[in-house]
């Protein structure tokens, strides 16, 4: 199946430009009309500022998009009844004519069609806590070990179980680069209680490791770990104690399975006043500009 390409992509493809694939979940499911059309033309802005083609990825009835018109943005901005496409929902969607929004794992797909080779989102899925009982894994980890894009995230939601996703990440062997510490990065928060698996300093020395995994013939994708701004960053004395109410919130209403994250999020949003939501703008335009500059350095190594 060939996606449609917005006529900036097409143009970029055409003429080997850098691009950076986007994620629409954050437009439909992240946050309320006006905030997410507003947030998502300011991250497209923030790519080409920063060198790069932006390509935000959806189904729209039925059609996979590839980069979208501003019109295209404003509808799906305010349309109703959307689909959270994973893996396992893409094909139906797109049999079915639907509209849906892409999650990390479904990017990663759409993006790999079209030859892009750098996405950036805000922080990946990965393996909630009670897992050992409830199974409940992402698929976006999956997906980074099958599927040769890096992702570039500030870490994984800090809502998650995040030594048991980095345990699973070296399991499936994603290559877990962390930019410029020597912490692994929690989302809200810079730092976590987690050692950086591998730390890399810049946009060029993330291009060349993945070029060389590209030459050795290795599959799989990357996890670019970055930093949330220090200016953005919240308090982990405050965030924490946030988190841990609103997983026992979750647990005694018996939340469970895709409705925990959305749950999760919100009561946070409610807690901290909407400073989450602005932290989370922040970071996904700080790995936007980094996905730009990897994009751009993997053009110059070719």
């Amino acid at each position: 199946m060939t996606p449609r390409y917005a006529p900036e992509v097409a143009e970029a493809r055409a003429e080997g430009r850098p691009m950076v694939a986007l994620e629409s979940t954050i437009i439909t499911h992240g946050m309320p009309y006006p905030q997410n059309l507003e947030t998502a033309q300011q991250v497209e802005a923030d790519i080409r500022a920063a060198g790069a083609v932006p390509a935000t990825i959806a189904v729209l009835e039925g059609q996979l998009h590839v980069g979208l018109t501003e019109a295209e943005l404003s509808t799906l901005a305010q349309a109703q009844d959307v689909l959270k496409l994973s893996r396992a929902d893409l094909a139906y969607a797109l049999a079915t004519g639907r509209t849906g929004a892409t999650t990390v794992a479904s990017t990663m797909i759409a993006a790999h069609m079209a030859g892009i080779a750098v996405f950036a989102t805000g922080g990946i899925g990965g393996v909630h806590r009670g897992a050992e009982t409830s199974f409940d894994v992402s698929a976006d980890l999956y997906e980074l070990a099958r599927t040769p894009v890096a992702v570039v995230a500030a870490g994984a939601k800090a809502i998650l179980d995040l030594p048991k996703t980095l345990e699973l990440l070296e399991s499936l062997g994603v290559p877990v680069l962390c930019n410029g510490t020597d912490s692994f990065p929690a989302f809200w928060m810079r730092e976590s209680t987690l050692p950086a698996p591998l730390r890399v300093e810049s946009a060029t020395e993330i291009a060349a490791c993945i070029a060389t995994r590209a030459a050795l013939g290795l599959k799989g994708g990357h996890l670019i770990a970055n930093p949330i701004p220090e200016a953005d960053a919240l308090p982990e004395d405050q965030i924490l104690p946030v988190i841990e109410a609103a997983l026992s919130e979750a647990d005694a209403q018996g939340i469970a399975a895709k409705d925990v994250t959305p749950f999760l999020l919100g009561r946070i949003f409610e807690a901290t006043e909407g400073r989450s939501l602005t932290a989370n703008i922040a970071l996904v335009r700080n790995n936007a500009r980094l996905g730009a500059e990897i994009a751009s350095a993997l053009v110059a190594t070719r």
